[in-house]
């Protein structure tokens, strides 16, 4: 899995880009054996202004064989705005991805690990 971190108006220095990177690999470690890559875009929406809720974390997932999953959240810090972000993106992937098991937890006839 391909981590990939866009910053827009915020500080992006290498040491805040790896605790991004280990932030999305703790949210989504469960779905890394489904996806390729995932873009993480964090913005500051009023570029200095300040204003409640205007740091924002869109996080695009892609699974094999599936169509790109997209989420955004928005929050007054660019943690908050991950954090966010990252358990709409564990509830989207649970979602997309449910097709690979069926609703009593067990493996589909369909899932890929099984042949």
């Amino acid at each position: 899995m391909r981590i990939q971190v866009n910053t827009h108006d915020t500080a992006g220095d290498d040491d805040f880009t790896g605790r991004v990177e280990a932030a999305i690999r703790g949210g989504l470690s469960r779905f890394e054996a489904q996806l390729t890559r995932i873009e993480v875009h964090l913005a500051d929406i009023n570029a200095g202004k300040g204003g409640a809720a205007d740091k924002r974390c869109m996080i695009e997932a892609r699974p094999t064989n599936h169509n790109p999953v997209a989420v955004t959240h928005q929050a007054a810090t660019i943690p908050l705005a991950l954090d966010g972000a990252i358990e709409k993106a564990v509830r989207a992937l649970d979602k997309a991805l449910a097709s690979r098991t069926d609703h009593k937890g067990r493996h589909s006839v369909r899932d890929n690990d099984l042949r």
